[in-house]
């Protein structure tokens, strides 16, 4: 008798090939794959670069910041223009001047260029497109008639986030210690462009530009959405106060594979989480979503009580697969709060709010390595969690 394959697997293989089906949806999600690597790479790629060059690990993270500082400023901007002008018209430039800013700070790293042209080259790759935002608007008008499959998809979309973030830095640490310092950066800047051209060359896909019309509200002033965004910065700050501790807390290679382990359980929740049915009360299930990472975020903390690692990976392993549901549930809701005249924009304020979290998250985590008993800055993701789901409960949401 032949051996029957279970039904789970083969079920959500059928959903997501179904998701896939489409003609250019493969396409479009192996160039935003590809072009959305580079973002959990040049931050690692700059820090090895810039320290190894200068000396300094103070300069590296003062760069690094002030590239965050300028995409929180640059990246709704440039997101504005998508909605209005079309994906294809506005990334590519886009792209390009950031591969632009990218190589600037290789060639003053190189020439030992006076130290503010690092701050001024870095601050030029803020202009990279948010291509995962992209593409999450390409989905939802694909699919805006079909709830359960753009739930599909937005649970997808975020286990690559995922993926790219728990391989990301490990492929810029492997490039430059294994060929050259910057390494990382070079071929970072060679995916963003090959993926940026990749992506946008599927237009059939492409949802259709949308000028906003004359007195038009900006997603900041819709109802629900500044709440909503306050729940994306804790959500920041869950990753960033995950990381830095991890990182402080783990001696040696081991802290990589136990991060690893965390952004792993996220994409594997991510996955499975697709294949439930899309949520009618989208700011109900997103404070419970909250409230489940909350209680989940203790368990990293319980483990150091135990000075085990094995029980602190484990514990990350189960907190990751919090994270996922809570982002896409809040994808979702940015989905029905926002025009669709201004999707992209709502949805790279979002990633914004989340980028502005990891730094909060890591300075807060990084005080507490240096002042506080080992392994008590993973309090500060319980907190951040919590604190996510009270913002969760003022929101509202509306159909777009």
């Amino acid at each position: 008798m032949a051996q029957r394959t279970p039904f789970l697997p083969s079920f959500a293989a059928h959903r997501y090939r179904r998701l896939l089906a489409p003609a250019g949806a493969g396409a479009f999600t192996a160039g935003s794959l590809v072009a959305r690597l580079p973002f959990a790479m040049f931050s690692v790629s700059a820090v090895v670069m810039i320290a190894g060059s200068r000396g300094s690990y103070a300069l590296a993270g003062a760069v690094t910041a002030t590239g965050l500082a300028a995409t929180a400023l640059v990246a709704p901007w440039t997101a504005r223009l998508v909605d209005r002008h079309g994906q294809a018209h506005v990334a590519v430039p886009a792209a390009v001047l950031a591969a632009l800013g990218a190589l600037a700070l290789v060639l003053c790293v190189r020439l030992d260029a006076p130290a503010w042209t690092l701050f001024a080259s870095y601050a030029a790759t803020a202009t990279a497109p948010n291509v995962g935002g992209m593409a999450r608007a390409r989905w939802a008008h694909l699919h805006r008639d079909d709830p359960g499959a753009l739930h599909t998809a937005n649970s997808f979309e975020q286990a690559l986030d995922e993926l790219c973030f728990m391989t990301g830095p490990a492929i810029a640490a492997l490039l430059c210690a294994a060929l050259f310092p910057e390494a990382g950066t070079l071929v970072g800047t060679a995916l963003l462009v090959t993926g940026t051209l990749l992506f946008t060359a599927q237009r059939s896909t492409e949802p259709p530009p949308a000028p906003r019309a004359a007195g038009a509200r900006s997603p900041l002033r819709v109802r629900g959405m500044p709440a909503l965004l306050v729940v994306f910065l804790a959500t920041g700050v869950v990753f960033g106060g995950l990381e830095v501790t991890t990182l402080a807390y783990v001696d040696g290679p081991a802290a990589g594979l136990v991060l690893g382990l965390q952004a792993g359980g996220s994409c594997a929740a991510g996955l499975l989480y697709g294949l439930l049915p899309p949520a009618r009360a989208l700011p109900r299930r997103l404070v419970g979503c909250l409230v489940a990472m909350s209680l989940l975020m203790v368990l990293p903390l319980l483990a150091t009580r135990t000075g085990a690692t094995a029980l602190l990976a484990g514990g990350l392993l189960l907190a990751g697969a919090a994270t996922a549901p809570t982002m896409v549930t809040g994808m979702a809701l940015v989905q029905r709060l926002t025009p669709r005249s201004c999707l992209t924009e709502g949805m790279t304020l979002a990633v914004t709010a989340v980028l502005g979290g990891i730094a909060v998250g890591s300075a807060a985590a990084g005080w507490c390595a240096e002042h506080l008993p080992a392994g008590a800055g993973f309090a500060v993701p319980v907190a951040a969690a919590a604190l996510g789901g009270a913002a969760a409960g003022m929101t509202k949401a509306r159909p777009s």
